[in-house]
Protein backbone atom coordinates (compact mmCIF):
# COMPACT_ATOMS: atom_id res chain seq x y z
CA UNK A 1 0.00 0.00 0.00
CA UNK A 2 2.55 2.47 -1.16
CA UNK A 3 1.48 6.13 -2.47
CA UNK A 4 -1.45 6.18 -0.91
CA UNK A 5 -1.47 9.54 -0.09
CA UNK A 6 -5.22 10.02 1.07
CA UNK A 7 -5.05 7.13 3.72
CA UNK A 8 -1.28 8.76 4.53
CA UNK A 9 -3.15 11.57 5.26
CA UNK A 10 -5.64 10.53 6.93
CA UNK A 11 -3.69 7.95 9.45
CA UNK A 12 -1.63 11.23 10.23
CA UNK A 13 -4.54 13.33 11.17
CA UNK A 14 -5.99 10.32 13.26
CA UNK A 15 -3.06 9.77 15.66
CA UNK A 16 -3.62 13.44 16.80
CA UNK A 17 -7.54 13.88 16.51
CA UNK A 18 -7.79 13.07 20.85
CA UNK A 19 -10.81 15.47 20.58
CA UNK A 20 -13.28 17.37 18.41
CA UNK A 21 -11.22 20.56 19.39
CA UNK A 22 -7.81 19.27 18.06
CA UNK A 23 -9.65 17.54 14.87
CA UNK A 24 -10.69 21.31 13.64
CA UNK A 25 -7.50 22.88 15.15
CA UNK A 26 -5.78 20.28 12.59
CA UNK A 27 -8.01 21.07 9.55
CA UNK A 28 -7.38 24.68 10.45
CA UNK A 29 -4.26 23.83 10.26
CA UNK A 30 -3.87 22.54 6.74
CA UNK A 31 -6.61 24.77 5.06
CA UNK A 32 -4.21 27.92 6.22
CA UNK A 33 -1.05 26.63 4.79
CA UNK A 34 -2.66 26.33 1.38
CA UNK A 35 -3.74 29.64 1.50
CA UNK A 36 -7.31 29.69 2.61
CA UNK A 37 -8.34 32.35 4.55
CA UNK A 38 -9.77 32.52 8.06
CA UNK A 39 -13.52 34.22 8.59
CA UNK A 40 -15.19 35.05 11.84
CA UNK A 41 -19.07 34.56 12.65
CA UNK A 42 -19.24 38.24 14.17
CA UNK A 43 -17.26 40.38 11.97
CA UNK A 44 -18.02 41.28 7.97
CA UNK A 45 -17.22 39.01 5.37
CA UNK A 46 -15.07 40.47 2.31
CA UNK A 47 -15.31 37.80 -0.15
CA UNK A 48 -13.54 37.95 -3.24
CA UNK A 49 -14.09 35.14 -6.38
CA UNK A 50 -11.39 32.50 -6.71
CA UNK A 51 -10.28 32.30 -3.26
CA UNK A 52 -11.19 29.93 -0.36
CA UNK A 53 -12.55 30.17 3.31
CA UNK A 54 -13.01 29.01 6.02
CA UNK A 55 -15.04 29.63 9.73
CA UNK A 56 -15.40 28.02 12.77
CA UNK A 57 -17.96 27.46 15.57
CA UNK A 58 -17.36 26.62 19.06
CA UNK A 59 -13.68 25.22 17.99
CA UNK A 60 -15.07 22.01 17.34
CA UNK A 61 -16.98 23.00 14.07
CA UNK A 62 -15.60 24.22 10.76
CA UNK A 63 -16.89 24.98 7.42
CA UNK A 64 -14.84 25.49 4.24
CA UNK A 65 -15.71 26.79 0.89
CA UNK A 66 -14.18 28.14 -2.25
CA UNK A 67 -15.51 31.07 -4.26
CA UNK A 68 -15.70 29.88 -8.27
CA UNK A 69 -14.30 32.86 -10.59
CA UNK A 70 -17.87 32.02 -12.83
CA UNK A 71 -21.42 33.24 -11.15
CA UNK A 72 -23.49 31.62 -13.59
CA UNK A 73 -25.92 28.70 -12.48
CA UNK A 74 -24.06 28.40 -9.26
CA UNK A 75 -25.03 25.62 -6.57
CA UNK A 76 -23.10 23.89 -3.78
CA UNK A 77 -21.49 20.88 -3.98
CA UNK A 78 -21.42 20.01 0.13
CA UNK A 79 -20.39 16.94 2.10
CA UNK A 80 -20.16 16.83 5.56
CA UNK A 81 -18.81 14.74 8.51
CA UNK A 82 -18.45 14.92 12.05
CA UNK A 83 -15.37 15.69 14.61
CA UNK A 84 -17.05 13.48 17.80
CA UNK A 85 -16.67 10.64 18.93
CA UNK A 86 -18.20 8.22 21.72
CA UNK A 87 -15.83 9.28 24.87
CA UNK A 88 -15.85 9.43 28.59
CA UNK A 89 -16.21 13.47 29.83
CA UNK A 90 -14.56 14.62 32.59
CA UNK A 91 -16.99 16.03 34.86
CA UNK A 92 -16.43 19.57 36.80
CA UNK A 93 -14.70 18.83 40.06
CA UNK A 94 -14.19 15.49 39.01
CA UNK A 95 -11.49 14.18 41.77
CA UNK A 96 -12.89 11.40 44.35
CA UNK A 97 -11.06 9.02 46.65
CA UNK A 98 -11.84 5.41 47.43
CA UNK A 99 -9.60 2.54 49.05
CA UNK A 100 -6.59 4.93 48.85
CA UNK A 101 -6.76 5.83 45.36
CA UNK A 102 -7.87 9.31 43.43
CA UNK A 103 -10.27 8.82 40.36
CA UNK A 104 -12.10 10.88 37.95
CA UNK A 105 -15.85 11.15 37.71
CA UNK A 106 -16.80 11.06 34.38
CA UNK A 107 -19.73 10.56 32.22
CA UNK A 108 -20.68 8.80 28.98
CA UNK A 109 -20.72 11.02 25.99
CA UNK A 110 -22.21 8.87 22.82
CA UNK A 111 -23.01 5.31 22.89
CA UNK A 112 -19.80 3.74 23.25
CA UNK A 113 -18.83 -0.47 23.96
CA UNK A 114 -17.84 0.84 27.70
CA UNK A 115 -16.09 -2.94 28.44
CA UNK A 116 -13.21 -2.21 25.37
CA UNK A 117 -12.25 0.85 27.42
CA UNK A 118 -10.67 -1.01 30.49
CA UNK A 119 -7.52 -2.41 31.46
CA UNK A 120 -5.35 -0.14 28.97
CA UNK A 121 -3.64 3.17 29.10
CA UNK A 122 -5.79 6.19 28.63
CA UNK A 123 -5.40 9.95 28.78
CA UNK A 124 -7.49 13.17 28.27
CA UNK A 125 -7.57 15.94 25.85
CA UNK A 126 -9.62 18.77 24.52
CA UNK A 127 -9.92 22.19 25.65
CA UNK A 128 -9.58 24.58 29.08
CA UNK A 129 -11.15 28.00 29.37
CA UNK A 130 -8.98 30.65 31.74
CA UNK A 131 -9.06 34.66 32.74
CA UNK A 132 -6.70 36.88 32.73
CA UNK A 133 -7.18 40.93 33.21
CA UNK A 134 -7.39 40.99 29.17
CA UNK A 135 -10.96 38.48 29.76
CA UNK A 136 -11.58 34.86 28.83
CA UNK A 137 -9.95 32.69 26.58
CA UNK A 138 -9.71 29.25 25.89
CA UNK A 139 -6.74 26.76 25.50
CA UNK A 140 -6.38 23.57 23.80
CA UNK A 141 -4.87 20.55 26.23
CA UNK A 142 -3.73 17.01 24.97
CA UNK A 143 -2.00 15.25 28.10
CA UNK A 144 0.89 13.17 25.95
CA UNK A 145 1.48 10.63 29.19
CA UNK A 146 -0.21 7.26 29.70
CA UNK A 147 -2.30 8.61 32.87
CA UNK A 148 -5.30 6.59 33.65
CA UNK A 149 -6.72 3.06 33.57
CA UNK A 150 -10.26 1.52 33.71
CA UNK A 151 -9.68 -1.61 36.39
CA UNK A 152 -11.94 -4.38 35.61
CA UNK A 153 -13.02 -6.23 38.41
CA UNK A 154 -11.36 -9.72 38.72
CA UNK A 155 -12.98 -13.03 37.43
CA UNK A 156 -12.86 -14.18 41.12
CA UNK A 157 -15.72 -11.93 41.98
CA UNK A 158 -17.43 -11.98 39.30
CA UNK A 159 -17.68 -15.36 37.92
CA UNK A 160 -20.68 -15.10 35.23
CA UNK A 161 -18.64 -12.14 33.41
CA UNK A 162 -18.20 -13.74 30.42
CA UNK A 163 -21.73 -14.84 30.32
CA UNK A 164 -22.74 -11.15 30.00
CA UNK A 165 -22.49 -8.19 32.21
CA UNK A 166 -23.97 -5.17 32.05
CA UNK A 167 -21.87 -2.25 33.20
CA UNK A 168 -22.88 0.75 35.32
CA UNK A 169 -21.05 4.05 34.01
CA UNK A 170 -20.91 5.46 37.50
CA UNK A 171 -19.27 2.41 39.48
CA UNK A 172 -17.78 0.43 36.51
CA UNK A 173 -16.39 3.46 34.13
CA UNK A 174 -14.55 5.61 36.65
CA UNK A 175 -10.83 6.08 35.75
CA UNK A 176 -7.99 6.16 38.18
CA UNK A 177 -6.12 9.05 38.22
CA UNK A 178 -3.23 7.48 40.47
CA UNK A 179 -2.75 7.43 44.65
CA UNK A 180 -4.95 9.30 46.86
CA UNK A 181 -1.70 12.02 48.35
CA UNK A 182 -2.99 14.56 50.37
CA UNK A 183 -3.24 17.54 48.74
CA UNK A 184 -4.48 16.55 45.44
CA UNK A 185 -5.73 18.83 43.08
CA UNK A 186 -7.24 18.33 39.99
CA UNK A 187 -7.24 21.85 38.83
CA UNK A 188 -3.79 22.06 40.02
CA UNK A 189 -2.58 19.55 38.01
CA UNK A 190 -4.51 20.67 35.10
CA UNK A 191 -3.36 24.33 34.95
CA UNK A 192 0.57 23.11 35.05
CA UNK A 193 -0.20 20.75 32.02
CA UNK A 194 -1.42 23.60 30.40
CA UNK A 195 1.38 26.01 31.25
CA UNK A 196 -0.93 28.44 32.81
CA UNK A 197 0.74 31.36 34.90
CA UNK A 198 -0.11 32.06 38.21
CA UNK A 199 -1.69 35.17 37.03
CA UNK A 200 -4.24 32.83 34.78
CA UNK A 201 -7.36 31.55 36.82
CA UNK A 202 -8.42 28.19 35.26
CA UNK A 203 -12.53 28.44 35.06
CA UNK A 204 -13.83 24.92 33.36
CA UNK A 205 -12.84 22.35 30.98
CA UNK A 206 -14.05 20.19 28.17
CA UNK A 207 -12.15 17.49 28.68
CA UNK A 208 -12.70 13.83 26.94
CA UNK A 209 -11.02 10.43 27.71
CA UNK A 210 -9.18 8.78 24.88
CA UNK A 211 -6.95 5.39 24.54
CA UNK A 212 -3.79 5.96 23.97
CA UNK A 213 -3.13 3.50 21.02
CA UNK A 214 -1.81 4.38 17.81
CA UNK A 215 -3.41 3.62 14.39
CA UNK A 216 -1.68 0.69 13.25
CA UNK A 217 -3.12 -1.47 9.93
CA UNK A 218 -3.16 -5.70 10.71
CA UNK A 219 -3.99 -8.52 8.69
CA UNK A 220 -1.74 -10.88 6.50
CA UNK A 221 -1.35 -8.11 3.68
CA UNK A 222 -2.05 -5.03 6.13
CA UNK A 223 -5.33 -4.74 4.05
CA UNK A 224 -7.00 -3.44 7.51
CA UNK A 225 -6.58 -0.09 9.69
CA UNK A 226 -7.45 -0.48 13.55
CA UNK A 227 -7.44 2.93 14.96
CA UNK A 228 -9.45 4.58 17.39
CA UNK A 229 -11.79 7.32 16.38
CA UNK A 230 -12.35 6.19 12.81
CA UNK A 231 -15.74 7.14 13.35
CA UNK A 232 -16.44 9.03 11.76
CA UNK A 233 -12.73 10.94 11.81
CA UNK A 234 -11.35 8.59 8.74
CA UNK A 235 -14.48 10.12 6.20
CA UNK A 236 -13.99 13.24 7.33
CA UNK A 237 -10.38 13.31 6.85
CA UNK A 238 -10.83 11.35 3.71
CA UNK A 239 -13.66 13.60 2.48
CA UNK A 240 -11.52 16.93 3.23
CA UNK A 241 -8.46 15.58 1.25
CA UNK A 242 -10.47 15.30 -1.83
CA UNK A 243 -12.14 18.51 -0.95
CA UNK A 244 -8.43 20.46 -0.95
CA UNK A 245 -7.35 18.16 -4.56
CA UNK A 246 -10.40 19.23 -6.54
CA UNK A 247 -11.00 21.67 -8.86
CA UNK A 248 -14.38 23.39 -9.60
CA UNK A 249 -15.48 26.30 -12.49
CA UNK A 250 -18.92 26.92 -11.67
CA UNK A 251 -19.97 25.34 -8.21
CA UNK A 252 -19.07 26.47 -4.74
CA UNK A 253 -17.28 23.34 -3.03
CA UNK A 254 -18.12 23.33 0.34
CA UNK A 255 -16.35 21.30 3.64
CA UNK A 256 -18.19 20.52 7.14
CA UNK A 257 -17.40 19.06 9.82
CA UNK A 258 -19.72 19.16 12.21
CA UNK A 259 -19.74 18.54 16.20
CA UNK A 260 -22.05 16.28 19.07
CA UNK A 261 -23.52 14.24 16.04
CA UNK A 262 -23.40 11.34 18.70
CA UNK A 263 -25.65 13.18 21.03
CA UNK A 264 -28.18 13.85 18.57
CA UNK A 265 -26.67 17.49 16.37
CA UNK A 266 -28.63 19.41 19.02
CA UNK A 267 -26.35 22.00 19.78
CA UNK A 268 -25.39 25.03 18.29
CA UNK A 269 -22.44 23.48 16.65
CA UNK A 270 -24.02 20.97 15.71
CA UNK A 271 -25.48 18.96 12.03
CA UNK A 272 -29.41 20.67 13.37
CA UNK A 273 -28.04 23.76 14.34
CA UNK A 274 -28.29 27.17 11.89
CA UNK A 275 -24.47 26.90 11.16
CA UNK A 276 -24.55 26.04 7.42
CA UNK A 277 -27.42 27.72 6.80
CA UNK A 278 -25.85 31.18 7.66
CA UNK A 279 -22.97 30.60 5.60
CA UNK A 280 -25.26 29.69 3.10
CA UNK A 281 -26.81 32.63 3.34
CA UNK A 282 -23.83 34.63 3.81
CA UNK A 283 -22.57 33.82 0.74
CA UNK A 284 -25.62 33.62 -0.97
CA UNK A 285 -25.68 37.37 -0.29
CA UNK A 286 -21.94 37.52 -2.00
CA UNK A 287 -23.52 36.77 -4.91
CA UNK A 288 -26.76 38.72 -4.79
CA UNK A 289 -29.04 35.34 -5.01
CA UNK A 290 -31.66 34.48 -2.95
CA UNK A 291 -30.56 30.66 -1.19
CA UNK A 292 -34.30 29.81 -1.86
CA UNK A 293 -32.98 29.89 -5.74
CA UNK A 294 -29.67 28.19 -5.24
CA UNK A 295 -30.08 25.74 -2.90
CA UNK A 296 -32.40 23.40 -4.97
CA UNK A 297 -29.78 23.31 -7.61
CA UNK A 298 -27.22 21.88 -4.80
CA UNK A 299 -26.23 18.81 -3.79
CA UNK A 300 -25.20 17.46 -0.30
CA UNK A 301 -23.02 14.24 0.27
CA UNK A 302 -23.65 12.59 4.29
CA UNK A 303 -20.55 11.14 4.60
CA UNK A 304 -20.56 8.53 8.07
CA UNK A 305 -19.15 5.37 8.29
CA UNK A 306 -21.68 2.24 8.40
CA UNK A 307 -21.50 -1.11 9.36
CA UNK A 308 -20.00 -4.23 7.66
CA UNK A 309 -21.18 -7.65 7.80
CA UNK A 310 -19.38 -9.16 10.74
CA UNK A 311 -17.58 -12.51 10.26
CA UNK A 312 -18.62 -13.95 13.08
CA UNK A 313 -22.18 -12.87 13.15
CA UNK A 314 -23.53 -12.74 9.91
CA UNK A 315 -27.07 -12.99 10.96
CA UNK A 316 -27.51 -9.43 12.59
CA UNK A 317 -26.81 -7.67 8.70
CA UNK A 318 -29.70 -8.18 6.10
CA UNK A 319 -29.68 -10.72 3.58
CA UNK A 320 -29.37 -8.48 1.06
CA UNK A 321 -26.89 -6.19 2.17
CA UNK A 322 -23.09 -8.12 2.17
CA UNK A 323 -21.19 -5.53 3.01
CA UNK A 324 -17.68 -6.26 2.68
CA UNK A 325 -14.33 -4.15 3.66
CA UNK A 326 -11.74 -3.32 1.03
CA UNK A 327 -15.07 -3.94 -1.57
CA UNK A 328 -15.75 -0.07 -2.08
CA UNK A 329 -17.99 2.70 -0.30
CA UNK A 330 -21.30 2.11 0.92
CA UNK A 331 -25.08 4.08 -0.21
CA UNK A 332 -26.87 4.09 2.46
CA UNK A 333 -30.83 3.18 2.39
CA UNK A 334 -33.93 3.53 4.45
CA UNK A 335 -37.31 3.23 3.47
CA UNK A 336 -38.18 5.68 6.59
CA UNK A 337 -35.59 8.31 5.30
CA UNK A 338 -32.90 7.60 8.30
CA UNK A 339 -30.76 7.80 5.52
CA UNK A 340 -30.95 10.53 2.65
CA UNK A 341 -30.42 8.46 -0.32
CA UNK A 342 -33.10 7.87 -2.92
CA UNK A 343 -33.25 7.07 -6.82
CA UNK A 344 -32.06 10.22 -8.04
CA UNK A 345 -29.12 10.79 -5.13
CA UNK A 346 -27.95 7.14 -5.37
CA UNK A 347 -27.62 7.80 -9.06
CA UNK A 348 -25.08 10.60 -8.83
CA UNK A 349 -23.08 8.52 -6.63
CA UNK A 350 -22.95 5.51 -9.30
CA UNK A 351 -22.17 8.00 -12.17
CA UNK A 352 -18.92 9.43 -10.25
CA UNK A 353 -18.37 5.69 -9.09
CA UNK A 354 -18.08 4.70 -12.92
CA UNK A 355 -16.73 7.77 -13.94
CA UNK A 356 -13.82 7.19 -11.34
CA UNK A 357 -13.65 3.18 -11.72
CA UNK A 358 -14.94 2.70 -8.09
CA UNK A 359 -16.75 -0.02 -6.53
CA UNK A 360 -19.64 0.87 -4.16
CA UNK A 361 -22.03 -1.28 -1.94
CA UNK A 362 -25.36 -1.19 -1.40
CA UNK A 363 -26.35 -0.94 2.20
CA UNK A 364 -29.32 -1.83 4.38
CA UNK A 365 -30.11 -2.61 7.69
CA UNK A 366 -31.92 -5.60 8.58
CA UNK A 367 -35.75 -4.73 8.68
CA UNK A 368 -36.20 -6.19 11.88
CA UNK A 369 -33.61 -3.76 13.39
CA UNK A 370 -33.04 -0.51 14.05
CA UNK A 371 -30.19 1.57 12.45
CA UNK A 372 -28.76 4.78 13.20
CA UNK A 373 -30.11 8.47 11.44
CA UNK A 374 -26.69 10.59 9.96
CA UNK A 375 -26.12 14.17 9.25
CA UNK A 376 -28.31 14.18 6.04
CA UNK A 377 -31.72 14.28 7.52
CA UNK A 378 -30.67 16.23 10.10
CA UNK A 379 -28.90 18.93 8.53
CA UNK A 380 -32.17 18.77 5.98
CA UNK A 381 -34.70 20.35 8.79
CA UNK A 382 -32.58 23.75 8.70
CA UNK A 383 -31.78 24.00 5.59
CA UNK A 384 -32.62 21.52 2.23
CA UNK A 385 -30.86 19.31 -0.23
CA UNK A 386 -30.90 16.60 -2.35
CA UNK A 387 -28.49 14.50 -0.58
CA UNK A 388 -27.42 10.78 -0.36
CA UNK A 389 -25.64 9.11 3.03
CA UNK A 390 -22.21 6.93 2.43
CA UNK A 391 -19.49 5.80 4.25
CA UNK A 392 -16.97 3.61 4.84
CA UNK A 393 -17.63 0.34 6.16
CA UNK A 394 -16.25 -0.91 9.37
CA UNK A 395 -16.53 -3.10 11.92
CA UNK A 396 -16.68 -2.58 15.76
CA UNK A 397 -18.50 0.23 15.41
CA UNK A 398 -18.06 2.48 19.24
CA UNK A 399 -15.79 0.61 20.25
CA UNK A 400 -12.32 2.26 21.38
CA UNK A 401 -10.48 0.42 18.53
CA UNK A 402 -12.08 0.21 14.98
CA UNK A 403 -11.52 -1.69 11.81
CA UNK A 404 -11.93 -0.91 8.81
CA UNK A 405 -10.38 -1.22 4.73
CA UNK A 406 -7.69 0.73 3.90
CA UNK A 407 -8.16 0.78 0.30
CA UNK A 408 -11.72 2.15 0.85
CA UNK A 409 -10.10 5.28 2.27
CA UNK A 410 -8.35 5.88 -0.46
CA UNK A 411 -12.17 5.21 -2.49
CA UNK A 412 -13.27 8.05 -0.39
CA UNK A 413 -11.12 10.21 -1.33
CA UNK A 414 -11.30 9.80 -4.98
CA UNK A 415 -15.17 9.90 -4.69
CA UNK A 416 -14.82 13.36 -3.18
CA UNK A 417 -12.36 14.68 -5.19
CA UNK A 418 -14.70 13.71 -8.30
CA UNK A 419 -18.09 15.31 -6.75
CA UNK A 420 -16.67 18.31 -6.01
CA UNK A 421 -14.47 18.32 -9.11
CA UNK A 422 -17.71 17.61 -11.64
CA UNK A 423 -19.51 20.36 -12.62
CA UNK A 424 -23.57 19.51 -12.09
CA UNK A 425 -26.47 20.87 -10.76
CA UNK A 426 -30.27 19.33 -9.98
CA UNK A 427 -32.70 20.42 -11.94
CA UNK A 428 -36.64 19.75 -12.23
CA UNK A 429 -35.66 15.71 -10.79
CA UNK A 430 -32.78 15.31 -13.23
CA UNK A 431 -28.63 15.94 -12.80
CA UNK A 432 -27.76 17.88 -15.10
CA UNK A 433 -24.28 18.49 -16.53
CA UNK A 434 -22.26 21.67 -16.86
CA UNK A 435 -20.35 21.63 -20.38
Amino acid sequence: MENLACLQSVVENLVSSHSPFHVVANLEKDLLLRGYLALKEGNEWNLEEGKGYFVKRNDSSIIAFRLPQESAGLCFHIAASHSDSPSFKIKPNPLTLSGGFALLQTEPYGGGIYHTWMDRPLSFAGRILYSDQSGIHSKLVDIDQDLLVIPSVCIHFERDVNEGKKFNPAVDMVPVFGSAEEGLDFDAFLKAKAGLSDEQTLLSHDLFLYVREKPHFVGWNSQYLLSPREDDLSSAYSSFYGFLHSENNSTIPMFCCFDNEEVGSLTRQGARSTFLKDVVARICGFYQVDKEEICPRSFLLSIDNGHAKHPNHPELSSAGSDIRLNKGIMVKFNANQSYTSDGLSSALIRYLARKERLNLQDFTNRSDLRGGSTLGNLSNGEISFLSADIGLPQLAMHSCNELLGALDVEDMGDLCRSFYSTDFSIEEGDVRFKN
